[in-house]
């Protein structure tokens, strides 16, 4: 029988399979978003067993398993790690045609060279395979993403981080970039007033500005911009539940932060004010900058309750929110655009309703004195990251803007394993083009073709994020 990953695993007709084979399979790899930590990068950490590898901190794979009625002792509880694994691979079976399905397979066959499917049965080899690989020196986390061949990653970070691991990596002889980004989302959330003033005095310890009023807010937050600059970040990040805009002005920007310092409760209007001011003191100083502005808009956190009581944020329970998004973003962007200050954006959306909506907004705030493809629709995300997910957002590209400028996959993951769904990303676009050229939707040309597969696969993120200009501290 035949193995279920091979050479041609999602790749139907000749053209697919030679735009893969010829091109996209041997592209370097750019991850402009995930979530891998600069200081296990570092101290080329290994994994201590394919538990850790694939279920520590992936809330894809927790959500799959409580799917399968799996008690939560074996999920995030204490159970041993051989224990969790084999309720894995019981519930492997059930889950044929979710992407996770197709990620394991592909990460057992890419990094461990295993073609067993993943099942009870097979439960105990696979372990005992695996477990001796990630054991050798071959499978640290460095030796890992360098037989993947990536070029560039850039980590998640807090805007109050030393970035201390990623200037010890610039300084190191590891040839692979860690750049940070800047997550900005702390810098917005006065919702919760005693979490943000904490916040505030680690900022004014860090800045040296004694924030008293929106202005010095401004200044602080600039000021950690910068840090990040000189550590050679050139992307920013920022996650929208719902997407708000109120213009206030300098007044009342100083009266809600007089507020939000003594610790006064804000109504919804002061709230949306004062983000949308943060929105744009900071969009300021990413186009000051040359840096890239993610916006990733729709995520309803931990909407159960009580499983956020017992397990905490962030452990599987959030779903994709279904708000209107395009007067508000479009007032967002033209704050910055209106002063010449509008940063190359990406813009993405769980929500797959919005992907034809971002791809409009995209158009009407390109700039022809800026770099080609300067606002993005970003990869598709989360609950969009699959097969089908990923097709549509190509096609919704290439319907409403310029799919050959296109910056690519990311894996928005934390377990470097995942690097393999750049691979996966990149059959599935040479697949999409194959069936495009074989109904005659684009010509065959060879040309064509492969320049828009080695451009979308590595060549367009690398020139928008200028990577090929960064500099070892």
């Amino acid at each position: 029988m035949a193995t279920f990953i091979d050479k041609d695993f999602l790749l139907q007709g000749d053209i697919a399979k030679n735009l893969y084979h010829q091109c996209a399979s041997e592209m370097p790899i750019i991850d402009y978003h995930n979530h891998l930590d600069a200081k296990d990068i570092y101290n080329d950490i290994h994994y201590v067993s394919m538990t850790e590898a694939w279920l520590s901190s992936d809330h894809y794979m927790w959500r799959a398993l409580r799917s399968n009625g799996v008690n939560e002792h074996f999920i995030t509880g204490n159970a041993y790690e051989y224990e969790k694994f084999q309720k894995w691979c019981e519930i492997m079976p059930y889950l044929i045609g979710n992407p996770i399905y197709h990620w394991c397979h592909l990460e057992l066959k890419i990094y461990f060279n295993l073609d067993l499917l993943i099942n009870s049965e097979n439960c105990a080899a696979i372990w005992e395979h695996c477990n001796a690989l990630l054991k050798t020196p071959e499978f640290s986390m460095r030796q890992l993403l360098m037989r993947r061949n990536v070029d560039t990653l850039c980590t998640t970070d807090d805007p109050l981080s030393d970035l201390r691991y990623h200037r010890k990596i610039a300084q190191s002889d590891f040839p692979i970039k860690v750049l940070p980004t800047f997550r900005a989302d702390g810098l917005f959330a006065i919702e919760d007033v005693e979490k943000f003033n904490v916040m505030l005095k680690q900022l004014t310890m860090l800045t040296n500005i004694d924030i008293v009023d929106f202005s010095s807010y401004a200044e602080a937050m600039v000021s950690r911009v910068e840090y990040f600059a000189e550590h050679h970040c050139n992307l920013s990040d920022l996650g929208l539940k719902v997407v708000e805009y109120a213009y206030a002005c300098s007044d009342v920007l100083d009266d809600i932060m007089f507020k939000v310092l003594n610790r006064l409760s804000l109504s919804v209007l002061e709230i949306t004010q004062f983000q949308s001011a943060v929105f744009k003191v900071l969009g300021e100083s990413y186009d000051l900058h040359g840096w890239s502005m993610q916006v990733h808009i729709g995520v309803l956190a931990n909407v159960n309750k009580r499983r956020l009581h017992s397990l905490g944020a962030g452990s599987g329970f959030s779903v994709a929110n279904d708000n209107a998004i395009a007067t508000n973003l479009c007032h967002l962007l033209n704050s910055l655009d209106e002063i010449r200050a509008l940063p190359q954006t990406i813009l993405y959306s769980v929500n797959p309703k919005d992907s034809h909506v971002l791809g409009a907004i995209l158009g009407a705030f390109q700039d022809s004195d800026a770099a080609p493809g300067k606002i993005q629709l970003g990869a598709a995300w989360w609950f969009n990251d699959h097969k089908l997910g990923m097709e549509q957002q190509l096609q919704d590209l290439a319907n409403l803007g310029a799919l050959g400028r296109f910056i690519g996959m990311l894996t928005d993951s934390r377990s470097v394993l995942s690097i393999s769904r750049h691979d996966y990303f990149r059959r599935i676009l040479c697949n999409l083009l194959g069936q495009w050229v074989d109904t005659g939707e684009i010509p065959n040309d060879p040309h064509l073709l492969l320049q828009t597969v080695e451009n979308i696969c590595y060549r367009n993120a690398k020139n928008y994020f200028n990577f090929h200009h960064s500099q070892i501290l």
